[in-house]
């Protein structure tokens, strides 16, 4: 049996008549950057996510940086991020010479430690950036908490967690000041390509956004500040529009594969307990905990963990790895070295064991296909391969 990591062209084939006739209409108006499809999509999500303004962009790289470049950062600015997560939220800070400074995880969630973010406040610091990594929100009432006491603003990466809710029932990505959020088509809602958003409730960082996401001209050809080519295309946006109202049951298909996950691995006698931090004798496999329950909001049961990654955690993993592909199943590791051991930011003065959470999240962490078309027989295959090789090593 083969289990993909990841197979698009099912979801696809399920609204292809729907996307192919938005595409096709996007083509007849040979409107192609921004413009009225763009704008029909950000009406959209401001009504989806309860937020006042919505920006489309090219790239969920490119909210970051656009992010941290309407808020004026310069070089030697300090921005608190957590040292493990993709790339991005690292790298867009070091684009801009600033300095990111890295916190450790939580041991069960994955997202920034909150415990450990105001020891690393100096009077350079600007900026924190929760990244609410696999779909789950970090732990948002503390970060708002200590950017509030310190006059610091916040820049939620919710990358992979677009519709997610954090407990108080706010959707991940507007409870700070910006939020940010990717369409890879590997994301739970992908385009055919590059695109991104930025979110926020200032009126006054809205503006900025919308100038410096074409190159800083307000009017155009009229520069006072500088900005970049940060556009989104009409049919990324067309796309996002015919998919969003299926996001809900993607979503749902998704936790219910996680939770028959969750249950063959416990029937299987490899894991006692979901959430657990720690390896032992009745846990030989770590298994992803959704630690916020539902919220109740305007009468429907909201996403509070949508699974962008399920995420186990075992001791040989690059082994495991290698038997699943091996069995013709599709698994990745993400991520496997944390920013403050990445070569790139040597010159920052980290070293082994500076962040031990993380490192040893870094050194186990595997994820399995997750995506709502996959069938049961799959996740029992999945399953039974693990336990095979569990046992026998």
């Amino acid at each position: 049996m083969k289990v993909p990591l990841l197979d698009l062209k099912q979801q696809y084939q399920s609204i292809k008549t729907e996307l192919d006739e938005s595409l096709i209409r996007t083509a007849e108006t040979q409107y192609f950057i921004l413009g009225p499809q763009v704008e029909k999509m950000e009406k959209e999500f401001c009504d989806f996510l309860g937020c006042k303004y919505a920006i489309g962009v090219s790239s969920g790289t490119d909210a970051l940086l656009l992010a941290l470049m309407s808020i004026d950062v310069k070089p030697g600015d300090e921005i608190i991020v957590p040292t493990y997560s993709f790339f991005a939220t690292a790298g867009v800070v070091s684009r801009l010479n600033a300095v990111p400074v890295f916190v450790d995880s939580d041991p069960v969630t994955f997202n920034i430690d909150p415990a450990g973010i105001e020891e690393k406040i100096t009077e350079k610091t600007r900026a924190i950036i929760p990244v609410h990594l696999y779909g789950q929100s970090a732990d948002m009432d503390p970060i708002m908490e200590i950017a509030e006491r310190h006059n610091l603003l916040v820049i939620e990466d919710g990358a992979q967690a677009i519709s997610a809710v954090y407990k108080d029932g706010s959707k991940c990505g507007t409870i700070g000041d910006i939020g940010c959020y990717s369409f890879f088509p590997s994301k739970n809602l992908g385009c055919f390509g590059d695109g991104g958003l930025l979110v926020t409730n200032d009126e006054r960082l809205a503006e900025i956004i919308k100038i410096k996401r074409v190159h800083g001209g307000q009017p155009k050809y009229y520069h006072k500040v500088i900005g970049g080519n940060f556009r989104l295309d009409a049919i990324q946006a067309a796309v996002i529009s015919v998919k969003l109202p299926h996001l809900g049951k993607w979503s749902e298909g998704r936790r219910k594969n996680a939770e028959l996950y969750s249950r063959l691995f416990i029937e299987a006698g490899l894991s006692e307990k979901v959430g657990v931090t720690e390896f032992d004798r009745s846990n030989r496999v770590l298994l992803p905990k959704a630690v916020y329950k539902p919220a109740q909001v305007t009468g429907q049961m909201t996403d509070y963990h949508i699974f962008n990654q399920y995420i186990i955690r075992v001791e040989k993993r690059e082994e495991l790895r290698d038997y699943l592909h091996n069995n013709s199943i599709g698994c990745e590791i993400y991520y496997p070295i944390p920013f403050h051991l990445q070569e790139c930011f040597a010159d920052l003065g980290y070293k082994k064991g500076d962040f031990p959470v993380s490192e040893k999240q870094a050194d186990t962490s595997l994820a399995l296909p997750i995506y709502p078309e996959l069938s049961d027989e799959q996740i029992e295959y999945v399953v039974q391969k693990i336990s095979e090789f569990i046992f026998s090593n």
